[in-house]
């Protein structure tokens, strides 16, 4: 019972000593560019109503996409332990080639073109 007593009274000289230094060691100066809100790239301070990229937005699905398929296919080694993997691995490369398919297509397009 002495030595939890101990252990909690040290964790909490820890946290109250680590808690005076995070609160007094930033700089009391703060910067106008570190205090202004970040909008993505916008000028936060100008209209609300300006155009919006749609090669940006596209690109932004698109890595969505791709980032979601990655973590759809992270559980594929352990089908190797399902009665049937096979179906598992038709499965994937099904999906893989959906998306393969869907890439080359937008590629062809131009889309994928940043600068025209």
């Amino acid at each position: 019972m002495n030595m939890i007593t101990v252990v909690l009274a040290m964790f909490s000289m820890i946290s109250v000593i680590l808690a005076f230094v995070s609160f007094w060691l930033p700089l009391m100066n703060p910067d106008y560019e570190k205090t202004s809100p970040y909008e993505c790239g916008f000028d936060p301070v100008g209209s609300a109503r300006l155009p919006f990229s749609m090669r940006f937005f596209l690109i932004a699905i698109l890595f969505i996409l791709f980032d979601l398929e990655i973590a759809l296919l992270l559980p594929l080694p352990w089908g190797d332990h399902l009665p049937n993997p096979l179906i598992s691995f038709i499965w994937t490369s099904c999906v893989l080639a959906l998306l393969t398919l869907g890439l080359a297509y937008e590629w062809t397009q131009g889309a994928l073109e940043w600068a025209e």
